[in-house]
């Protein structure tokens, strides 16, 4: 798959595309149905095209409280690959994107930059300035300028239509179970792991300290994990913590340390993936470190059991 961030991308010679355009935070299977009809229409003939943005507008317009984001870059990018786009145009939203209506966006990127014969988009689909662009102004457009326009229904679970920001809202309760069956898979966080203080292997707990490149996050708390580094498929167990170290003073950063069961090896720089399986607590106070390690110990113990008994159900 070709990545593109040029505002003044144009496709090469006289290439036609079918394209998607859409946040695609999540990837969930409304996203998923949108991008394989996508990839079905364009066959071979022509080029099958997925327009989102970064950074996604609603952190753009709020810059000082953006909502969570469900994937990181580097995660949206692989999972649009797995599924067979040909390019990807993750475009820069900035203040010219901004303030493109919805008949220059048309214009410039659809007909101009992507010669598009025909656009597949969700029901709910707006676009341009303000969101001032719907479905039907988007067919009227089409039929000016000689592009067709589709419309995917939305994926429904337990007769309610799945939406990124309904998977937003079970991660920030907890509910991973909801959450994993909106998404159509586990809720996984990704990020390199970096040198932290070294203090949890002095109280006896080592934590792999991974950079977030999911931000802002949408969870927080103590969760039973499962974890693989890099390509390797080896899942390892695990317990994590995903908050600002209130114990020792760390409120200025959110920090994923996961500390891995029965785990030597080194993993400095490495790329870690981890999957939260279940939230076993918030983030609590300790007076001392004396607490703060009486209740890891009960927070091992825990996520063993559950992890244990999630291989005994499978």
């Amino acid at each position: 798959m070709q990545l593109v961030r040029n505002l003044d991308f144009k496709l090469p010679g006289h290439h036609r595309s079918v394209v998607t355009i859409g946040n695609f935070d999540g990837l969930h299977p409304g996203h998923q149905a949108l991008i394989r009809e996508t990839v079905s229409a364009a066959g071979t003939e022509r080029h099958s095209v997925l327009v989102s943005f970064e950074p996604l507008p609603g952190a753009y317009f709020s810059p000082d409280n953006p909502p969570p984001r469900l994937l990181s870059n580097r995660q949206k990018i692989r999972r649009v690959s797995n599924l067979g786009m040909d390019l990807m145009w993750l475009m820069r939203f900035n203040i010219q994107l901004a303030g493109m209506s919805a008949e220059e966006f048309v214009r410039h990127v659809l007909v101009g930059s992507l010669r598009c014969e025909r656009v597949i988009v969700g029901e709910d689909f707006r676009f341009g300035k303000q969101r001032t662009g719907d479905i039907g102004f988007l067919r009227q457009l089409g039929d000016s300028h000689g592009f067709q326009v589709q419309t995917v229904a939305a994926i429904t679970e337990a007769g309610a239509r799945v939406s990124s920001s309904d998977i937003r809202a079970a991660l920030t309760a907890g509910d991973l179970v909801t959450a994993a069956k909106l998404l159509g898979r586990p809720y996984t966080l990704q990020g390199r792991v970096q040198r932290g203080r070294g203090l949890g292997r002095e109280l006896g707990y080592p934590t792999a300290n991974i950079k977030l490149a999911n931000m802002p996050c949408p969870v927080q708390g103590i969760f039973a994990v499962r974890c693989t580094v890099g390509d390797n498929d080896a899942v390892l167990p695990g317990v994590a913590s995903i908050g600002y170290r209130p114990t020792l003073g760390d409120n200025n950063k959110l920090l994923l340390e996961v500390h891995l069961f029965d785990f030597e090896a080194d993993l400095y720089g490495r790329r870690m993936q981890v999957e939260l399986v279940q939230k076993t607590r918030e983030e609590e106070f300790f007076q001392n470190l004396d607490s703060l390690i009486v209740q890891m110990q009960k927070d091992e113990a825990l996520a063993r059991s559950i992890l244990k008994s999630g291989e005994n159900r499978q």
